[in-house]
């Protein structure tokens, strides 16, 4: 089997088939000729059986569309299967700028898939207020329920892609190449990037080009002023000294040379800051163009470091040491529907608030893009320290399912000689290949980044955005770009922004419709009675695997508390005594008391000695809670008990006795999904709590010694400073690592109860209302659970329903509207 078909069995949700397709060796070509019988022995399963038609179907279709002479060609060949109507994957149109058309050739189909859920969520939308106006009036536990549910069936779940490289590496080509939009980002050696992160996003509210610029508030400047002049002492070796050089660049861009003889105070006078009053009044400034290019040069002073005038004379001041993130919105660009690209540099920002929403995002990405010029790709070690200090706060510490090293300007190799087209081509994918594998071998010696993601993670690509917008010397596939669209756009498609609303629309619908029905009381009660027998049981089967993992976090937790007793010591001279810091450290270990034990350089390498003392505890625990909280794959937390969860309602529904409750079993199959999702949302962001508790406990501890150590003057200082900490950690040492471990104790078993509280309530509230609520008053819905009905099945492909929809037909809910 080649990636073609496997590609294609992820991007049709049939991925558990795919190890029948690779013993029957089915390759690009045989897919194609696969007719009814061949399927449904790969596919013995009647739903995901008609699911695969359809898609396969439409495949067909796309390629008469695209490449007539080769569909011509393969008809010969291969027979075609009976005629369905499915979708299959949105490959949705860039729009806004385009600097060109994408380089595959996108099917008319695809415009046409966009159109038609588009109506149908317009459709179900006008449906569900329409139902909402019907229901009465009353403030009975049903109704209060449905309209709840109503008023919340939208959801938006963003997909965050962090995209990491040093200056110069070619980030911001290579956003603008994969979304499309040629001038959004600027980009070029004359001008540094900065330490703010830019946030790029879909403006699917109108056609500008928007941004919005959050600042730092002023008390974290005056803190930041601090720092910045505790670099700009006495130092014989300043010109060599970065944090210095860093402190004087600051400074200038935003004041000019008038910093020079000013106390701190002076510096915060409101003079300073009247091109930005948003700064002062803690506001969002607003940004709007017509073009991508228009707004790109107006946010050169926000986020760049440098201007590209020549003339230093005439270059304004700049505001980018006070801008904490910058949101730049897109119109009308599919990609970016449910999905954020986020230019995030180095390893953090040394300005707290920055720092932290630094953290915040880093932990949010699913993705992470390492982007490296491809000369000197794997031995770079700014992008391999950026993944190794990032890993942890990625992994275990966020919800990162794939890393992403992408070789940028690939198209700089191969111009040796006087080859042909052709030739050139050739010697660059050769060198391409050549590059991955180095980097790959690089990843793999990393140690303990594997600890937290396993090498099916990792992925290079060799990219050439220049190539890709000129296409003189590769073909766009060539540059894959195509290949990083088409990611974005996969990660689209999971959060189906329509099946989820037509979806839980179908569930509500089906408990109202079931409510507003007589009879059936005995059936009825003894469905409630077989649902909460089950919901017990299922309960249990959570419960077992959540003890065994108590036992385990506490067997692990204890040998890390026992480990790092005896380490603590010559953890921390690592740490107070470093061999390359020579007499500025001073002004480090200032930097590092004054911020809690924590300090950033100029290029984002942290100095934490809270994480140091952490690291044996940290280290005991990885492996057991990549195993409860896992990223990768569909298995989910806990041994997947929660995935797993089921009270039975579709077996149930093929019972002919439960006929009669069959509406109020759908109603509860969509609540069980909703349940699930939102334990699994609650999960992934509290799993991030509870593993930065371990350092977040000791931080405490250490306050009050850093606290002490900031307060000490005169000769000695540095000295003195050292043996207040070291003091601190021996006569600590044999509580605070025993606090870390209880605090994450506590807060894994909290998280449990939790877990259980909200199974139980949400599906023992959803039985009662599907099966012991009196629906006197609770209105017919017939006719639009038919018409909701009609378009859930059109979406998932449901063998059970005609297809009711072509590109340009009118919206069903037409006939409810007045």
């Amino acid at each position: 089997m080649d990636d073609f078909v496997r590609n294609k069995l992820t991007e049709w949700n049939l991925t558990k088939f795919t190890s029948t397709f690779e013993d029957h060796k089915v390759d690009k070509e045989s897919l194609y000729c696969l007719e009814d019988h061949h399927i449904a022995a790969l596919i013995p399963i009647v739903g995901p059986q008609s699911k695969f038609k359809k898609r396969l179907k439409l495949l067909k279709e796309e390629q008469n569309t695209t490449d007539p002479e080769t569909s011509e060609a393969s008809a010969e060949v291969c027979p075609s299967t009976s005629k369905t109507n499915d979708k299959g994957k949105r490959k949705l149109d860039l729009q806004g700028e385009s600097s060109q058309s994408p380089a595959r050739k996108r099917p008319r189909e695809d415009k046409q898939v966009t159109k038609i859920e588009e109506v149908i969520l317009s459709d179900v939308k006008y449906i569900m207020r329409y139902v909402h106006q019907k229901l009465p009036n009353q403030d009975d536990k049903l109704n209060k329920f449905l309209k709840n549910n109503i008023e919340h069936l939208e959801t938006d779940k963003r997909e965050v892609v962090g995209v990491f490289g040093k200056t110069g590496a070619g980030k911001s080509s290579l956003i603008n190449a994969v979304i499309g939009v040629k001038d959004l980002l600027p980009s070029g050696s004359i001008s540094a990037c900065t330490s703010v992160m830019i946030k790029v996003e879909a403006n699917m509210r109108n056609s500008k080009y928007e941004a919005e610029i959050e600042f730092i508030t002023k008390e974290e400047w005056k803190e930041e002023l601090w720092t910045l002049f505790n670099f700009l002492g006495d130092n014989e070796d300043q010109e060599k000294d970065e944090d210095y050089q860093d402190s004087v660049e600051k400074l200038s861009v935003l004041y000019g040379e008038e910093w020079r003889n000013k106390s701190t105070e002076n510096l915060m006078d409101k003079k300073y800051f009247r091109e930005i009053p948003e700064f002062l009044h803690s506001k969002i400034k607003i940004l709007t163009s017509d073009t991508a290019k228009e707004l790109s040069a107006k946010l050169v002073k926000y986020t760049r470091s440098e201007s590209k005038e020549e003339d230093a004379k005439e270059v304004k001041r700049l505001c980018w040491p006070l801008v904490k993130c910058v949101t730049v919105r897109v119109p009308n660009n599919r990609l970016l529907q449910h999905v954020t690209l986020v230019d995030l540099p180095g390893n953090g920002d040394r300005n707290k608030s920055r720092d932290t929403m630094w953290k915040k995002l880093v932990g949010s990405c699913s993705t992470v893009w390492i982007v490296a010029e491809i000369n000197r790709a794997a031995s770079e070690k700014e992008s391999w320290e950026i993944l190794e200090e990032s890993c942890s706060l990625m992994g275990n510490g966020g919800e990162c399912q794939q890393i992403h090293f992408i070789c940028t300007k690939s198209d700089s190799l191969g111009r040796s000689g006087n080859q042909s087209a052709a030739g050139v081509r050739a010697q660059i994918l050769k060198q391409n290949e050549q590059a991955k594998r180095k980097v790959r071998a690089e990843f793999s010696k990393l140690k303990y980044v594997k600890k937290q993601f396993s090498e099916k993670c990792f992925k290079v690509f060799t990219v050439s955005s220049k190539e890709f917008m000129r296409k003189k010397r590769l073909d766009p596939d060539d540059t894959e770009i195509p290949r990083l669209q088409e990611f974005l756009q996969d990660l689209n498609n999971s959060h189906s922004e329509t099946l989820n609303y037509v979806s839980g629309a179908r569930g509500i619908l089906s408990l109202i419709q079931g409510a507003s029905s007589r009879g059936a009381a005995d059936i009825k009660t003894a469905v409630f009675i077989e649902l909460e027998e089950n919901l017990s049981l299922e309960l249990d089967k959570v419960r077992e695997p959540m003890k065994e993992t108590v036992m385990a976090f506490k067997k692990c937790l204890s040998g890390g508390v026992e480990k790092s007793k005896s380490s603590s010591e010559k953890v921390l001279k690592s740490v107070l005594y470093p061999t390359k810091k020579g007499g500025a450290f001073h002004k480090i270990l200032k930097c590092l008391v004054q911020n809690g034990g924590i300090h950033k350089t100029k290029k984002g390498k942290s100095i934490n000695i809270n994480m140091k003392l952490t690291s044996c505890l940290t280290d005991s625990i990885d492996e057991e809670f990549k195993k409860t909280f896992p990223n990768e794959g569909n298995r989910g937390p806990f041994n997947g008990v929660i995935n797993t969860f089921s009270l039975g309602t579709e077996k149930m529904m093929m019972n002919k006795e439960c006929e009669n409750v069959k509406l109020q079993l759908i109603f509860l199959k969509t609540e069980e999904e909703k349940m699930k999702t939102n334990l699994n949302k609650l999960i992934r962001e509290r799993k991030k709590t509870i593993y930065s508790s371990l350092t977040t406990t000791i931080e405490e501890t250490m306050k009050p010694c850093y606290d002490r150590a900031k307060e000490i003057r005169g000769e000695g200082t540095l000295k003195n400073m050292r043996e207040t900490i070291e003091k601190h950690v021996d006569g600590s040492k044999n509580v605070m690592f025993a606090q870390a471990k209880d605090a994450m104790m506590k807060q894994l078993r909290d998280l449990m109860l939790e877990i259980l509280e909200k199974q139980c309530n949400m599906m023992q509230e959803s039985i009662e209302l599907s099966l012991k609520t009196d629906g006197v008053s609770i209105p017919d819905v017939s006719v639009e659970l038919e018409l909701v009905k009609k378009y859930y099945n059109e979406l998932t492909g449901s063998p059970d329903d005609d297809a009711i929809l072509c590109s340009d037909s009118p919206g069903q809910a037409a006939a409810l509207r007045p």
